[in-house]
């Protein structure tokens, strides 16, 4: 068994021991009905050996008949009570646990890094949380319904059957013993094609959810060949995998029918000498027939769940293998809550490297005064950006410390420290929820009114209130339904309704035109005012305005000053950028 497989397994006896009184009324419920269920052909065998020696007075044997009918009906009642007792227990036992490991996997996902999510395709990793749990269901009505009333069934009979003749016990135990034997072989030796066809399944839902999510670029770059091209490709190799398993099941499936009828005319044939000689009953030959019919009935079943049991872990073991990759950004043991009472920042001695070999700061160092309003320019891929991230912890700093009033940012909660940061993204996404919804997730506990008064800052009313559901409109995944400009103001309404000390704007009026930025720039004056902000923009009327404009270039910073005081700096990057942008755009 694969590490990963036992991995699993141990996720979901974790989850399932958090409701084990439940589990155990299942089991013990499972137990007593499987075993009454065995025991009732005794009777039925009872019943047709005193039929058969009752004689020419049929009316001496009616009492006896009518006594072992009462137990049947009575050994029938207790079972339907086993089971019943099983499945309706199990119907609370089994979402529970099903929604903890959702639960579970939802919380692990989204803690992982900004790296992480842009190496995985958004449909794959929703299928993986969608058949980590429902593997879980698979695999334990496999147990509950399949496997441990198979075990109390045999074990049963096999007791039964030694019981009558040692001939008939061992005849089915070495049946048993070389037909499950055979059964796990091909069951181990097919996992390896399960896997392969999982993985396979995985990057043809990736490859789909892709397309869908670039629709438009299909469309607009006459890509629809080509990516049918792709999709074809993907989906005719996972049609080979599956035609491969298939064929192997089918292949077993036709070995072990085989098996049985092959055991059913060999114990029927013993059991037809041994009655020769006295040793049996006519009785036997049905309590015989009866346990062969429920025997190769469950251990049919044994080989198609114990596949199936296989095929849902290898389902399951791509979300294992996220729940054990630890996370890129982690809290430490006992991390602080951040304070911020000014909002001072500071980078000192910074190193960073991309996935440990790019480099991208070296030694770097930048201190930003508290309230200070701060402008970073400088060519794409200089580092202004990771300046963002590595404050806001999305990556760690290889070496050095980030600082906010004092506080190593590495040690306090990575929630306390985005609580105190509001960002307005570049391009900003939203949920497929309401205005008033998307809004609100700046400040969950903010009333409508408040989200009305943040809105009419960011001068988003005035579009909301053209829609017929106004607040309540739903603006489509990822925000699709409003215009970039919308969406950017939606964002800023979300930023001024949070109120943060420190205030992040990462090219937040790129979407806007030159109206709608100057609807917009009052509230964004007023959003500053006594935060420390950090502006990454091309903009003019957002930079001129800067405490402090600071020019990076290959991780390091090349000159800062005001506005003017650049201009006036002879041979200044910033004033080149200046000079071929016209005064419009800051590159």
């Amino acid at each position: 068994m694969q590490q990963n497989t036992i991995k699993t397994l141990k996720y979901y006896l974790k989850a399932s021991l958090k409701y084990k009184v439940a589990g155990f009324f299942i089991i013990l419920a499972i137990i007593t009905g499987a075993f009454v269920s065995v025991i009732i052909p005794l009777y039925y065998k009872k019943f047709l050996d005193l039929i058969s020696i009752s004689g020419a007075d049929k009316s001496l044997a009616i009492p006896g008949l009518v006594r072992i009918l009462v137990y049947i009906i009575i050994l029938n009642f207790i079972a339907w009570i086993g089971w019943r007792v099983a499945t309706f227990t199990a119907s609370y036992f089994q979402p529970k646990v099903e929604a903890d490991l959702n639960n579970q996997s939802f919380g692990y996902l989204h803690k992982n890094s900004f790296v992480f999510f842009n190496n995985n395709f958004t449909g794959a990793l929703v299928k993986r949380v969608k058949w980590f749990s429902k593997a879980f269901i698979i695999i334990s009505d496999i147990i509950f319904w399949k496997l441990l009333p198979l075990f109390i069934g045999l074990t049963v009979i096999i007791i039964v059957l030694f019981n009558r003749n040692i001939y008939l016990g061992w005849a089915v135990v070495g049946w048993l013993v070389l037909f499950l034997t055979v059964n796990l072989f091909f069951t181990k030796y097919k996992l390896k094609y399960d896997i392969q066809r999982s993985e396979k399944e995985s990057e043809t839902t990736a490859v789909l959810a892709d397309t869908i999510t670039n629709h438009n670029n299909i469309r607009l770059f006459g890509g629809y060949k080509r990516e049918l091209r792709n999709f074809t490709l993907v989906i005719e190799q996972l049609r080979k995998i599956k035609k491969f398993t298939w064929n192997l099941s089918d292949i077993f499936e036709a070995i072990q029918s085989f098996m049985m009828i092959s055991f059913d005319i060999f114990l029927m044939y013993l059991a037809m000498r041994l009655w020769q000689k006295n040793i049996l009953t006519v009785g036997d030959f049905i309590l015989i027939q009866a346990y062969l019919i429920d025997m190769f009935h469950r251990t049919w079943d044994f080989g198609k769940n114990i596949r199936k049991m296989y095929e849902a872990l290898a389902d399951a073991e791509e979300m294992t293998a996220i729940l054990n990759t630890p996370h890129e950004v982690q809290d430490i043991v006992k991390a602080k809550k951040l304070t911020v009472p000014s909002g001072g920042i500071e980078f000192k001695n910074v190193d960073f490297y991309y996935r440990k070999t790019r480099k991208v700061f070296k030694d770097f160092n930048l201190n930003i005064r508290a309230g200070e309003r701060v402008a970073l320019v400088g060519p794409s891929g200089a580092g202004k950006t990771t300046v963002i991230k590595l404050l806001t912890r999305i990556h760690n700093v290889s070496a050095g410390e980030v600082l906010i009033d004092n506080q190593n940012i590495a040690k306090v909660t990575q929630e306390s420290l985005r609580g105190n940061i509001s960002l307005v993204p570049q391009n900003p996404i939203l949920f497929h929820r309401t205005l008033m919804d998307n809004i609100r997730y700046g400040k969950p506990d903010s009333t409508n009114q408040e989200i009305i008064t943040a809105s009419k800052k960011a001068h988003c009313h005035e579009f909301v209130m053209k829609f017929n559901d106004k607040y309540n409109t739903y603006v489509g995944e990822r925000g699709v339904k409003l215009s970039g400009g919308e969406r950017q103001r939606v964002a800023i309404a979300r930023a001024i309704l949070r109120n943060s000390p420190i205030l992040i704007l990462d090219e937040a009026t790129s979407s806007l035109d030159s109206a709608s930025e100057a609807l917009i720039q009052d509230a964004i004056d007023k959003l500053m005012k006594n935060k420390t902000v950090i502006v990454i923009a091309h903009r003019l009327s957002t930079i001129r305005k800067m405490d402090r404009i600071i020019f990076i270039d290959e991780g390091k910073i090349i000159e800062q000053g005001t506005h003017n005081e650049l201009l006036a700096t002879p041979n200044s990057r910033y004033r080149e950028l200046w000079n071929i942008q016209a005064g419009n755009f800051i590159e």
